[in-house]
């Protein structure tokens, strides 16, 4: 019997981990919310008008039925995502904006993600792949994703790759994830912060001309806080300043960049390199006007364009 094609794929599809994320907001009171770098990716791109989902297993409790219709309800493909009879991933966090200090998940769903339950044919409507997170750090999903990521190149998908940096779990034994990650990336978008803790320097240059070295053609976006991001692609250069927004809140925001270069990239990858940067930080700042993780649409996100300040700086 042949495998059945479904026209309506995703040309984008995140994998990695949907996490609860819980903040302490008071000495005995917690707010919890759904969240995973990955996740909040595949979501922004959906709200930007992208097909996309989010492959990869949530928990069948209260936690992972929250991220399952939280899902839906931002219209991702529901055939990527694994429900599973599992503990759920908790990520806990004790202060506003300080990195988070636990994850929570012995044999939790994340990890029994399996590629091979995914819809049939569906890497020949893929366009970009993404991958980054606690899902390349956490056994035995790393080795599922970095064979799947090495495959879906083999066949000439493009890949983007967000590391994020988790303290104490991407030590030196997440080195060999973070070469062959950065390798096979046709996109990485990477902090100075995390270059630091990443590659254990005390100076973000260090590890932003290793990936260079690693990958001469790769565009990579560097964001650098209050001065800024920069994107670089081959010898081209471009750096700018976000709109200036009130930030209502951050959540999420580094995620909705990276959604914005990637959408950049999809409707148009000839575009300038000044065009892709200013779509990208117009997108974080629309993220960063309203409460919670709350993905931009591109009515918002073009309003910003023109308020992105492109250097020299």
């Amino acid at each position: 019997m042949p495998q059945i094609l479904h026209p309506d794929l995703p040309q984008f599809v995140a994998f990695g981990e949907a996490a609860t994320e819980l903040l302490r907001t008071g000495p005995d009171r917690w707010r919890s919310a759904c969240g995973g770098s990955p996740w909040r990716l595949a979501m922004a791109m959906s709200g930007l008008g992208q097909l996309s989902a989010f492959a990869g297993a949530v928990s069948s409790d209260p936690f992972g039925a929250k991220i399952w219709h939280s899902s839906q309800e931002a219209h991702l493909d529901m055939r990527f995502i694994q429900q599973l009879p599992r503990p759920p991933l908790l990520v806990v966090s004790h202060e506003p904006g300080v990195a988070p200090c636990s994850v929570l998940g012995q044999d939790s769903a994340d990890l029994h993600f399996r590629p091979e339950g995914l819809p049939a044919g569906w890497t020949r409507s893929l366009r970009w792949a993404h991958f980054g997170g606690l899902g390349l750090v956490r056994q035995p999903l790393v080795g599922r994703l970095l064979a799947l990521a090495q495959a879906l190149k083999g066949e000439g998908r493009l890949i983007s790759y967000a590391p994020g940096f988790f303290a104490p779990l991407m030590d030196s034994s997440y080195d060999d994830t973070l070469e062959q990650m950065c390798r096979l990336a046709d996109v990485v978008h990477v902090s100075d912060a995390e270059l630091r803790g990443l590659f254990r320097a005390s100076d973000h240059h260090t590890g932003l001309a290793q990936i260079v070295a690693w990958n001469p053609g790769v565009r990579l976006l560097l964001g650098r806080g209050v001065v800024g991001s920069t994107l670089f692609h081959g010898v081209q250069e471009c750096s700018a300043l976000p709109p200036p927004v009130e930030v209502v809140d951050d959540i999420g925001a580094d995620d909705v960049a990276t959604a914005g270069l990637l959408d950049s990239l999809m409707r148009d990858a000839s575009a300038p390199v000044e065009q892709h940067l200013r779509w990208a930080l117009a997108a974080r700042a629309a993220a960063c006007t309203a409460p919670g993780f709350a993905p931009p649409r591109p009515g918002l996100v073009a309003a910003f364009t023109e308020a992105v300040e492109v250097g020299p700086f």
